[in-house]
């Protein structure tokens, strides 16, 4: 049986994945503004995962009978003090989401809801990979530092990462440019 109270946590994470798109895209365009157009790329890129990520929580809420809600989403922030001040707070909001998941796959367990259980491994699996690549970049732009040839080099190195929206998911034309 699927609970109210799973209903409604679901939504509210569905919520939290839909603000993080919102952060990656304004980092994005952040990127854009200071002319590092890799570190953009992976940014526009990542705010699509979690865009997926949100759409397939919210499915999974319909096609269990619930009711799926838009929640209103708080603003981002739109400037930082470096390009490792914004990959700092990706790598933080990422163990701040894991910490999310994890408080709803015992929401789950309260609720003896085993379907959401199976459903909720996935997240946990999802943000195992989501905590290590954004400690990967951070730390890469950390090493970079304040040299400029390094900063481009990771920059660079950012704007060629890929990412094809799963099956069903495909809103956008092309996901690897603007």
């Amino acid at each position: 049986m699927f609970s109210e109270k799973m209903n409604e946590a679901l939504n509210v994470q569905a919520n939290r994945e839909l603000y993080s798109s919102y952060l990656y895209l304004s980092m994005s365009y952040y990127f854009e503004s200071i002319n590092m157009l890799g570190f953009a790329h992976w940014m526009r890129l990542q705010a699509g995962e979690e865009l997926v990520h949100t759409m397939k929580m919210l499915d999974y809420v319909a096609d269990r009978g619930g009711r799926a809600r838009m929640l209103a989403v708080e603003a981002p922030k739109f400037s930082w003090a470096s390009p490792l001040q914004a990959f700092q707070q990706v790598w933080d909001h990422e163990r701040f989401v894991t910490g999310l998941i994890h408080s709803l796959v015992r929401v789950a367990e309260e609720e003896l809801d085993e379907a959401a259980l199976d459903f909720l491994q996935w997240f946990v699996k999802e943000q195992v990979e989501e905590e290590e690549s954004s400690d990967n970049v951070r730390n890469r732009v950390m090493a970079a530092g304040i040299d400029r040839a390094a900063l481009e080099a990771a920059d660079r190195e950012l704007g060629q990462r890929s990412f094809k929206f799963p099956r069903g998911f495909e809103i956008f034309p092309n996901a690897t440019s603007r």
